[in-house]
């Protein structure tokens, strides 16, 4: 099965974010994985609940466990709570490390333990989203789903404009994969909401819709050109704070 990686820079970073000139600057982090589900060249696309208007794929980033907590610590790292995101927020791995601890952070992440797997935060996050929808029973099936890994990219270290941080993000890209009745039938249901004009949560976008960067009246979040190459299109949405 082959994976691709691509370690990529923003097109907007500029050759700042090429270098590590400035030894002393903190890094933000932000480790995340998303879910392609195809269709006959669309792809589902979900309302991100943190930028209002705009729509990207089921996912999110990765959790860690409590005893990951303390590695994090010894790490330096300093978790990213946004007020507007409430609780939901908790665990999150995403947030800023001194620069010294980025190559120890890597290698906690990369070694798996304390932290969630990509199924595990995949389930999570696509139960969480139609629960939101207000169609928590299609997640019932969610027990049954398997994945396949299609791509990771990973963006940085580079500068930010008007922060004092660089950052650094990874993003795992899956697929869902029918392999059982379950599976199946969550494919089923999710691409019946995509479909349906009175579920305004959840869309089906062509391939021209995420180069364009808008599907109908919605906005389509940047990471999710990582559904259909290793390259990033457009700058980001600002989130809510």
């Amino acid at each position: 099965m082959l994976v691709s990686w691509r370690s990529a820079q923003p097109p907007w970073a500029g050759a700042r974010g090429r270098s590590w000139a400035v030894r002393d600057r903190a890094v933000r982090v932000s480790y995340a994985a998303f879910l392609r589900i195809p269709d006959d060249g669309c792809y589902v696309l979900v309302h991100n609940r943190s930028r209002p208007g705009a729509y990207g794929p089921p996912g999110g980033v990765f959790k860690f466990f409590e005893p990951g907590a303390r590695v994090l610590d010894q790490l330096g790292f300093r978790p990213e709570r946004p007020a507007a995101r409430g609780a939901g927020t908790r665990s999150d791995v995403r947030g800023l490390l001194p620069r010294r601890s980025l190559r120890g952070f890597r290698a906690w992440f990369d070694s798996g333990t304390y932290r969630e797997d990509a199924v595990e935060c995949l389930n999570r996050e696509l139960g969480e989203a139609l629960a939101e929808s207000g169609f928590a029973h299609v997640a019932s099936d969610l027990g049954g789903s398997a994945f396949r890994p299609v791509r990771t990219v990973v963006e940085g270290p580079y500068a930010v404009p008007g922060v004092s941080w660089w950052q650094v993000r990874r993003f795992e890209i899956h697929e869902l994969v029918a392999t059982t009745a379950a599976a199946a039938r969550l494919r089923h249901r999710v691409l019946e909401l995509a479909a349906d004009p009175a579920v305004p949560s959840v869309i089906g976008a062509t391939t021209e819709d995420i180069i364009h960067g808008r599907c109908g009246p919605a906005l389509v979040a940047p990471p999710t050109a990582y559904l259909i190459g290793d390259r990033r299109l457009h700058p980001d949405l600002p989130p809510l704070r």
